[in-house]
């Protein structure tokens, strides 16, 4: 943790520790809620939601947001679930808790969510069916009753977080309603410690060759849509990175010809750049677009008299923006220690999540584990722990109500 050298910092994590005190109560209400909150976790976990297709599961979120009696619940043009809990200050700027609806797993797979030993295993169990069942057991803390807030909080289900679904749902969001919130906090996943404040951004592009074609023998010369393609991939993977910040490029897909014998007409790869830094992605993805392009006229300069030249067409697919909340803002300092106070030691770290979407807008952002443990994400047989759930569960209450103003009685 950086230094706390202004009074400012210092009172503000006063005041976190004040605010966990007075949920004592609304701590033991999660503990008693443990049950349900599991009961919600399998549920949902077993409700097919890949990327791009999360409608049901949606539909089951809406119905739950509606029995917690949020205001204006609904689903937007993206397919968030949006509901609101209004705070004291009706007109303040609100707190946005959101939780990402979508997984990685085709809809054909089957969702047996078992018990084995102390775990829950099963697809999703974890990312994100158990971020999806405590934001649920938050919204229904902060009832406007037991817990009232100065700000509104608004909770959001968003679409899109995985892969290629790029971050749509918070993009969306972020550009219209929750343009003006005044602070978000992602939940995704199992885990107490971490406090996830900078922002891993990406670039992803998918690049096409496309030529003549032809016999390997007859229509030799021609030019080799392949060729062209691994030279770009050889070029591309000795590219120069920086270790500060650290930046990595993969090409992760790769592909094209027709037959053995046969020069390809047609060949495309995939590429996933990421930093921290905007300017270092600008700048490698400006080296890829020239690499790519030298690639094709190398090619073409080969090519024998008469043959119709390769063509290179390079489409984004992928978009993530990157930035960071300082680790010196509020947000980010009454996190650390509402993990100091479940007798955790806060554990700043850097990952591409939704918060992605509200920081790079300057809205100060940050995304936190929802209590327990679990691994093996993104695989048949993820898994969840519910070793010392509720106090991780208590953890984002204290830093939802903290960002949000406990209101006075």
């Amino acid at each position: 943790m950086p230094e706390l050298k202004t009074p400012e910092l210092k009172t503000m994590r006063t005041c976190t520790a004040s605010i966990h005190g007075a949920l004592a109560n609304s701590r033991r209400r999660l503990l008693h809620r443990d049950a349900q909150t599991l009961d919600d976790q399998i549920a949902v976990a077993r409700i097919p939601a890949p990327t791009g297709d999360e409608g049901e599961r949606g539909e089951w979120v809406l119905r739950r947001f509606r029995d917690v009696a949020l205001a204006e619940s609904h689903i937007d043009a993206a397919g968030n679930v949006i509901g609101r809990r209004p705070g004291d200050m009706r007109t303040a700027r609100p707190i946005v808790v959101c939780a990402h609806l979508d997984t990685v797993f085709p809809r054909e797979t089957p969702l047996d969510i078992r018990q084995h030993g102390p775990r829950l295993v099963g697809p999703g169990i974890n990312d994100n069916g158990r971020g999806l069942a405590v934001m649920l057991a938050l919204a229904a803390e902060i009832d406007g009753l037991h817990v009232r807030t100065g700000r509104p909080v608004e909770f959001v289900a968003t679409t899109g977080e995985e892969g290629a679904g790029d971050l749509r749902g918070a993009k969306h969001y972020f550009e219209t309603r929750g343009m003006d919130a005044a602070a978000a906090i992602a939940i995704d996943g199992a885990g107490d410690e971490r406090v996830i404040h900078q922002a891993l951004g990406s670039r992803r592009f998918r690049a096409t060759f496309s030529g003549p074609g032809g016999h390997s023998w007859a229509a030799f010369g021609a030019p080799n849509a392949v060729h062209s393609a691994a030279a770009a991939v050889t070029a591309l993977a000795a590219t120069r990175l920086p270790l500060m910040p650290r930046t990595t490029l993969t090409v992760g897909r790769i592909g094209g010809g027709l037959s053995v014998n046969s020069i390809p007409g047609n060949a495309w790869f995939e590429v996933d750049i990421r930093s921290v830094s905007a300017a270092t992605l600008d700048a490698l993805t400006a080296t890829a677009m020239r690499v790519i392009g030298e690639a094709a006229a190398a090619e073409n300069a080969r090519r024998a008299a008469g043959t119709d030249p390769l063509t290179v067409h390079v489409k984004r697919i992928g978009d993530r923006p990157c930035g960071e909340t300082p680790a010196a803002d509020a947000l980010v300092q009454a996190a650390a220690r509402a993990t100091e106070l479940i007798g955790k030691r806060p554990d700043l770290a850097l990952a591409s999540t939704d918060a992605n979407v509200p920081i790079s807008r300057g809205i100060p952002a940050i995304a936190i584990g929802a209590g327990g443990r679990g691994g093996d994400a993104h695989t048949p047989t993820e898994w969840y722990e519910n070793a010392d759930g509720p106090a991780g569960v208590g953890r984002a209450l204290t830093i939802v109500v903290a960002a949000a103003q406990l209101a006075a009685d």
